[in-house]
């Protein structure tokens, strides 16, 4: 057995090459330009902050254009040697565009072909979709060439996980963990008094960072904290920390992310900040209830509409369906994929398929939000699951519940 083989967090990624190009040449296309987020994670296995794009051949090696001051360092984490990895800049001839076509160019015959390109709509800010301007130079530049949109080649072949992704997500959620337990020591014996939420996710990342984290991944803030009324925003998906101090007889939401080799760790948590109220633990009892419910119910076979009309009927026989947000996931994968479940198959483009039935070694988001914002309270959850055969694997190993803070 190779060294690279023992390694739990080994990704084949000239394997994935290889499986992009067999899906290429099915679809008569002769070149592929990534130019997402998650694509570039994908094929990768670097991180590209900056405008980046993957150019794939139908056969032979891809190459990775990024912003110049950033071609060094990806070149060296990636698996793709300095040759196949270039910076482009504002110098003749060296902008991404021209560089790109010269490449595209040097793959076709007499400059003809088909080249399929990624575009499309996404609620999540760096999705990569080729932009206008971007589409029409090279539509301008390469006249004997079909555009095509093909993300559906990497979505298609980006939904079930390999081994080693998985192990990068138990890893990452590891170390969510233990930024988890980090913030607890310090909210205990009155701890939190005078703590302002953007302490507590500074906290968070630091026990995270120390433990291995790349980057506090999220686009919405990184560490999310809510307390108080904020934790009861009706749509309690976004809650950037913010000075406001936590308080005696409030909740608090913990929201906390971390990266391990691109594969990302989501677990949030809530407390109650004592004195707690009969009313406050009826709505803890219920979101813990819920949730329990949910992760019980996800197994491969069902899919997101089953098993949302399941929780709805539920909570409607507790009597606080006003109180949840018919939303029970979002997806994942390597980072700049976290928004959308399966592939564009469904009845709202670029959405998930609400009819798209979970399959074994899927991995997603696990996502609720609880919201009573009359009462100023609200809970949420967030865990990435393995979907097996019958159950799931909850990744995040925190203790499900609401604690009360003293």
């Amino acid at each position: 057995m190779t060294k690279q083989a023992k390694d739990p967090f080994f990704i084949d990624f000239p394997k994935r090459i290889k499986s992009i190009q067999k899906e290429m040449a099915k679809a008569k296309i002769d070149v592929y330009l990534g130019s997402r987020l998650r694509t570039l994670s994908w094929t990768l296995d670097a991180f590209c902050p900056w405008r980046s794009f993957i150019v794939i051949p139908v056969e032979g090696l891809p190459t990775a254009f990024t912003f110049v001051i950033d071609a060094a360092r990806i070149a060296d984490e990636s698996w793709l040697d300095e040759d196949h990895v270039l910076g482009f800049g504002p110098l003749g001839g060296q902008d991404q565009i021209e560089l790109i076509i010269n490449l595209i160019k040097g793959h076709l015959k007499k400059n003809k072909g088909r080249l399929g390109i990624e575009s499309g709509m996404s609620n999540y800010l760096p999705e990569g979709n080729l932009t206008l301007f971007e589409y029409e130079q090279f539509k301008a530049a390469l006249p004997g060439v079909t555009f095509v949109n093909a993300h559906t080649i990497v979505d298609k072949l980006s939904i079930i996980k390999d081994e080693g992704t998985i192990n990068r997500f138990r890893e990452a959620s590891r170390i969510v963990d233990i930024g988890h337990r980090a913030v607890y020591k310090a909210l205990i014996n009155g701890g939190y008094k005078g703590m302002t939420e953007t302490e507590i996710a500074g906290l968070a990342a630091y026990a995270m960072r120390k433990a291995g984290s790349e980057w506090e991944w999220s686009f919405t803030g990184g560490n999310e904290i809510a307390s108080g009324y904020r934790t009861g925003y009706a749509a309690g998906a976004c809650t950037p920390a913010t000075r406001k101090k936590v308080k005696a007889g409030e909740p608090l939401m913990i929201d906390i992310h971390a990266m391990f080799n691109l594969c990302l760790g989501d677990h949030a948590h809530n407390y109650l900040i004592s004195p707690a109220t009969d009313r406050q633990w009826w709505h803890a009892n219920n979101f813990v209830d819920m949730v329990k419910l949910t992760l019980k119910t996800y197994h491969a076979g069902i899919t997101p509409s089953t098993l949302a009309q399941e929780m709805i009927d539920f909570a409607d026989s507790r009597g606080f369906a006003d109180y949840m947000v018919p939303g029970f996931e979002h997806g994942i994968g390597m980072m700049g994929d976290e928004w959308r479940i399966g592939v564009n198959d469904g009845p709202f483009p670029y959405w998930t398929n609400p009819d798209h039935a979970y399959q074994e070694n899927e991995v997603l988001i696990c996502a609720m939000q609880y919201a009573c914002p009359e009462e100023n309270i609200g809970f949420r959850y967030e865990n990435p699951i393995l979907i097996k055969k019958s159950g799931c694997e909850a990744m995040s190993k925190f203790p499900l519940r609401v604690d009360e803070i003293k």
